[in-house]
């Protein structure tokens, strides 16, 4: 049992990893995202709750459904990924919790018939978090990420989630990455500008 991930490992998923905006002609096999899901599926949530919902695109037919709904900038980009993982949240999120949080039967009642906008909250704020995970697994499988929000989110749901019950949340482009064609790295926010200890 190691005590943490070695150096090369943390390069994979963290300091080398890069948002990918261009795409090796290579297919992503479906049990691979069966393989990332049972992964991140691992991370933590408020009671276990495991908000986060996602649609795979990778059909001809599903992605000219998704095409309409993005914006110019990232539509090129977006159908040419072999696939395109849609991170939603369920509205309802909570009617899992007897099976979920298995300790305190009790939870559903934190949230069922509880107020719409904190009912929203609690599962984008959740659902946003199992999508970083997403994320991390996917890098850690050998996949590279081009997470973005260049989308109208009411035509998304309009044309995936009709019943209105699940969310979108993002999108995540996912394939083998391109890296001729990566942007030079930009910086980030040193530790003293972003973090206080108190």
């Amino acid at each position: 049992m190691i005590d943490k991930l070695p150096d090369d490992a943390q390069d994979l998923i963290f300091r080398e990893a890069r948002t990918h905006n261009a795409w090796q002609a290579r297919p992503v096999p479906d049990d691979l995202l069966r393989q990332v899901y049972d992964l991140c599926k691992w991370g933590p949530t408020t009671a276990n709750s495991c908000p986060m919902r996602i649609v795979f695109v990778k059909s001809p037919a599903a992605k000219e459904k998704l095409r309409s709904t993005l914006l110019a900038g990232n539509l090129e980009k977006t159908m040419a990924a072999p696939a395109v993982a849609i991170i939603a949240y369920d509205t309802q999120f909570y009617e899992y919790l007897p099976r979920l949080f298995t300790h305190d039967q009790s939870a559903i009642t934190w949230f069922r018939g509880k107020d719409p906008e904190f009912l929203a909250t609690t599962g984008l704020r959740n659902g946003s978090l199992q999508g970083a995970y997403f994320i991390i697994a996917a890098r850690a499988l050998g996949l590279d990420c081009g997470p973005m929000s260049g989308f109208d989110n009411a035509k998304l749901d309009a044309a995936f989630f009709p019943d209105g019950r699940w969310k979108s949340n993002f999108l995540i482009n996912l394939a083998y990455g391109d890296k001729t064609k990566l942007f030079p790295r930009n910086a980030r926010l040193d530790f003293d500008e972003a973090c206080r200890i108190v």
